[in-house]
């Protein structure tokens, strides 16, 4: 507060040009004196949906950091925080006033509150008009005071003010039961537990008695429990990371802080003059600081500041090059942001307009239909949701487009109205917006590209329906209307107002017919497509969608049948390039945390830039590689512990229930190959500083649209309950010791340390089951038959001495599994050389692709094996098939073998095997009587058998004529795939010692 109001406190506010309340109303009381007022408590009228008005009694608390009442039901949490109020109005101007228009309320004694993540509103009537303008005015200070903070700044002030008076001063009042301002044993016991605190009773104790220092033995005052607090919550592993770089010292001196800053949290050119400036502002010590070190306090406070924080301190703001065509950037988007509930039944409000802006939101809807009195309304057609006018949501848009950001704003224009109420509509967009829809000034040098949201700023693009350039301008309405008819087809009628399509622009929404002829027309309009028909282009032609959207605006909304307002996975639409993915707001969850997280990483200004792959060239986001040639990621996190974690919001017994046992989990959100989720251990009875320390290894192709979401969950024998999140997007991680701020809670953070390598070659997934060891050895076959608790087949030694193969011997198909497995084999084409050219000794050659030949590798080890054609079986022969074998037409490929056209039979795998239906075959000692169902069940087995044989290349005939070979890969393979316990069921009795020369190969019984 400026000078001249504390020397003059009777005087009228009249501020000048350097006051913190230039912006205040003139009005009689001094701000000191409207603080006063407002902590003394006012008995107001506050008036709630139709029912009669409630009297409650309003007051400021003692820290002017809320606004509290009562009596209430919700107890303690009856608060309006001020740093959540957006505006205070003063008259009957909310919603909630229009329903009491018949009221004989004085207008200067009514003023609104707005406040909270969906800006809902106070209403509040005071007893006479001065006490509403003390309230209004006070308020209004409060703000001011806050109003340019940001989050992170936010915390840092009240920590600053330390954290016990200002998170803990309140449940110290509640917790002294007496109100002598002392807290006895058993009540700090119990407050220690509603703080999520499980600590030992002689451990409370002994430090109970080393914090009562003053004459009033047995009680802690404040102060006393301030000091009791902070015994109770040193952090080991701050403490661990301190004597680590201050070579077991008690403190850090610059030399150490400057090794910490550069080794640990990667800062480049850290000066002694900054470290000095950290020891000035985070040492609580003065002995401390007369020496320039930082004792573990001090150290503490630095890395619970906004320094330590995960997110990087530069993406708080613009930071992105703008200057690129809007088609270049995604756009933060609502869906029906006039509703505040369901589609069916809820509420619409104009508020919820200045709640989507506020939040960054770049792309509201508007859905129009006539109104009574000439006058267009806005709702969802066709329900039974309330009617708000146009006029208001414009006038409104006007008031919050460019409160937080000035870049672009687009009105997503859903026309239903008739011509004469177009015509109103484009009458109240141009005298409420005026030059803010006229982009007549914007220059733009390239014609046939898309303006930058830099060029747009201030601008509001109204996107909607646009008639062609072919009618005559100086047409009547009904003549265009008829020339219109003529101009579509399928003799289909657009109802437009010439004055309204003369403010589409750059915006003109056109329907999608054809992906691929579209992406190369003009760029200059704007396509809406549903969820579902999104899904599916993506399903089919990924790559041409993005094409599609390097070219021209696309516009993702939910499924009509989300009548709850509930949210789609908006990320595989971001991965496939699409710029607007409208979000339903007033629907709080993990979807829209996403979309929070994804465009924070630009100062939260509605625009995104999107990645370079995806605005330029080919780019398919379904493929495994989809960034071929470059280097992967490795994202190394270790989790150490948490702070002050709390237990769940949907707690049965709220504060009174048991302490938490609480785990970290940690996703990866990103393209479809990088998309993976760990988990730590879980801490048993530990919500106020549990530690887990466990490391976690994530690899991901493409970085740059990545999303790492931090959850904490609450570990129970029946299930597990959500604490809390943040998300927050790869580019915008700092490396080293950070701080996870759980989102929407004040204190609560996980203690992490971050580290981000670089790493080349291609990375397997593991997918399934992990690989059991190296699947064509011994040990292979030990765990399996360990996993089914079953005797193990012994295996021959390999042979010394390995016999020459036979350039007739019958044809195989020979699997060689990739370690680790990802996925059962699957053959898709074999190679074979000529007879004429085939020599005695031949390389083995792996399964490849038609399309990349690979050079063949020669194993010192492994015999020579001759390659054949996969002949046709003969169903009907159960002999041997014959010497001349019918092959397929082959194609000559450079490195001189064969390239077989035939491919593996879906039917022909084990995976055709229904293995429920096979009978028990695990041995008993002796023999017993086959029963009838055992016959059955043999026959049955016999003939699947015989099926198999005659349609599936993957078993032939070896050298012994009644034993089919199988390659044990395949086997080991297949076990990963099916039910263990039903697959050993057929290997039990069909697996047999292998006597072929490469000892890889089993022989199996079919007789």
């Amino acid at each position: 507060m400026c000078k001249v109001h504390v020397d003059n406190i009777n005087s009228p506010l009249n501020p000048g040009p350097d006051c913190v309340c230039a912006f205040l109303p003139v009005a009689c009381l001094a701000v000191e004196r409207c603080m006063c007022t407002m902590q003394t408590g006012t008995q107001m009228t506050k008036l709630k949906g139709k029912k009669k008005g409630l009297v409650r009694f309003f007051y400021l608390d003692e820290h002017k950091s809320c606004i509290r009442w009562r009596p209430s039901r919700k107890h303690d949490k009856a608060k309006i925080t001020i740093d959540s109020i957006h505006e205070v109005c003063e008259g009957k101007k909310s919603e909630i006033f229009q329903r009491y228009a018949d009221s004989c309320f004085d207008p200067n004694c009514c003023f609104s509150i707005y406040h909270g993540d969906h800006v809902e509103s106070l209403d509040l009537v005071s007893t006479n008009g001065d006490e509403a303008r003390t309230w209004i005015t006070g308020l209004k200070y409060l703000m001011a005071g806050i109003s340019d903070e940001d989050s992170l700044a936010k915390r840092q002030r009240k920590r600053d003010q330390y954290p016990l008076l200002c998170h803990y001063g309140q449940t110290f009042s509640e917790a002294d039961k007496n109100g002598d301002g002392n807290l006895s044993l058993g009540e700090v016991l119990q407050l220690l537990h509603k703080l999520n605190v499980n600590l030992p009773r002689q451990k409370v104790r002994e430090m109970f008695k080393k914090a009562d220092t003053d004459d009033n033995q047995g009680s802690l005052a404040f102060e006393e429990f301030c000091t009791f607090y902070k015994m109770m919550s040193t952090r080991r592993g701050l403490y661990l990371i301190m004597l680590s770089y201050s070579n077991n010292k008690e403190f850090m001196d610059l030399n150490d802080l400057v090794r910490f800053m550069e080794n640990e949290q990667k800062m480049a050119g850290v000066t002694r003059e900054y470290c000095l400036e950290i020891v000035s502002q985070f040492e609580p010590c003065s002995q401390n600081l007369q020496n320039m070190v930082l004792g573990i306090d001090g150290f503490t406070n630095y890395m619970r500041s906004p320094a330590g924080d995960i997110f990087k301190p530069d993406h708080h703001r613009v930071h992105q090059d703008m200057t690129q065509p809007l088609c270049n950037y995604f756009i933060a988007s609502s869906h029906n942001t006039y509703l505040t509930g369901d589609q069916l039944l809820s509420e619409s409000r104009v508020d919820m307009y200045a709640y989507v802006l506020q939040a960054g939101c770049r792309c509201v809807e508007v859905d129009c239909w006539d109104g009574p009195d000439g006058e267009p309304i806005v709702h969802h057609g066709y329900t039974l949701t309330s009617k708000i006018l146009f006029k208001d949501v414009i006038e409104t848009v006007n008031k919050y487009a460019f409160t937080k950001n000035q870049y672009p704003v687009i009105l997503s224009i859903e026309n239903h109205c008739t011509v004469p109420q177009q015509k109103k509509m484009a009458e109240y967009l141009l005298e409420v917006l005026q030059d803010k829809v006229d982009l007549s000034t914007v220059n733009m040098n390239e014609f046939r590209k898309l303006p930058s949201p830099e060029l747009l700023k201030g601008k509001v693009l109204v996107k909607g329906k646009k008639l062609p350039a072919n009618i005559d301008g100086d047409a009547e309405e009904g003549d265009v209307l008829r020339v219109k008819y003529q101009c579509i087809e399928k003799g289909k009628t657009m109802r437009l107002s010439r004055a309204l399509s003369d403010l589409v622009k750059y915006t003109k929404s056109v329907r999608v017919h054809d992906i691929e002829t579209q992406a190369y027309m003009t760029s200059w309009q704007v396509s809406s497509l549903n969820e579902s028909i999104v899904n599916q282009i993506m399903a089919l032609k990924p790559a041409q969608l993005v094409r599609l959207n390097q070219r021209q605006l696309l516009r993702v909304y939910p499924s009509n049948y989300r009548v709850d307002s509930s949210n789609f996975n908006p990320q595989p639409f971001w991965n496939a390039g699409c710029h607007m993915v409208a979000l339903n707001y007033q629907t709080e969850g993990r979807m829209l945390e996403l979309n929070r997280a994804k465009f924070s990483t630009n100062g939260n200004c509605g625009y995104l830039l999107k990645p370079r792959c995806m605005n330029k060239g080919f780019f398919n986001p379904t493929l495994e590689d989809p960034l071929p040639g470059q280097s992967k990621t490795q994202l190394v996190l270790k989790i150490i512990s948490g702070q002050q974690l709390p237990k769940p919001k949907d707690s049965m017994l709220g504060d009174r229930g048991e302490i938490i046992d609480p785990f970290v989990e940690v996703e990866i959100i990103g393209l479809p190959i990088d998309c993976c989720k760990q988990q730590t251990r879980v801490v048993d009875d530990n919500g106020f500083n549990p530690m887990w320390e466990e490391s976690l290894v994530f690899t991901l192709h493409m970085t740059q649209i990545a999303l790492v979401r931090f959850q904490v969950w609450d570990h129970d024998p029946i299930g597990q309950n959500f604490i809390g999140q943040r998300t927050i997007a790869f580019v915008s991680m700092m490396p080293g010791y950070r701080h996870v701020y759980l989102e929407g809670m004040e204190e609560a953070s996980i203690f992490v340390h971050v580290a981000v390598n670089d790493i080349t070659g291609k990375v397997g997934l593991s997918t399934g089951l992990k690989p059991l060891t190296k699947l064509n050895s011994k040990p292979a076959l030990q765990t399996v038959s360990k996993h089914l608790n079953q005797p193990q087949p012994q295996l021959h030694p390999q042979p010394q001495s390995l016999p020459q193969a036979q350039p007739q011997s019958h044809p195989e198909v020979i699997l060689r599994n990739r370690h680790p497995p990802s996925s059962p084999v699957r053959v898709r084409r074999t190679l074979e050389t000529p007879a004429s050219q085939r020599p005695s000794n031949t390389s083995q050659t792996k399964v490849r692709s038609r399309s990349v030949p690979r050079k063949q590798h020669t194993s010192p080890i492994t015999p020579v094996v001759n390659r054949r054609a996969a002949v046709h079986w003969q169903p009907q022969t159960p002999s041997p098939p014959p010497q001349n074998h019918c092959r397929y037409g082959h194609q000559p490929i450079p490195n001189g073998l064969y390239l077989s056209d035939s491919d593996s039979s879906s039917g022909g795998s084990i995976d055709s095997l229904r293995l429920e239906l096979l009978p028990s075959r695990v041995p008993v000692s002796g023999q017993r009587e086959v029963g009838t169902l055992q016959r059955e069940m043999n026959a049955l087995f016999d003939q699947k058998m015989k099926e198999i044989r005659c349609k599936s290349p993957l078993f032939f005939y070896g050298k012994c004529d009644s034993y089919y070979t199988i390659s044990y890969s395949v086997i080991i393979s297949q076990l990963e795939s099916m039910a263990v316990v039903k697959m050993y069921c057929f290997l039990s009795h069909k697996v047999r010692v292998p006597v072929c020369s490469d000892h890889r190969h089993y022989k199996i019984n079919v007789d």
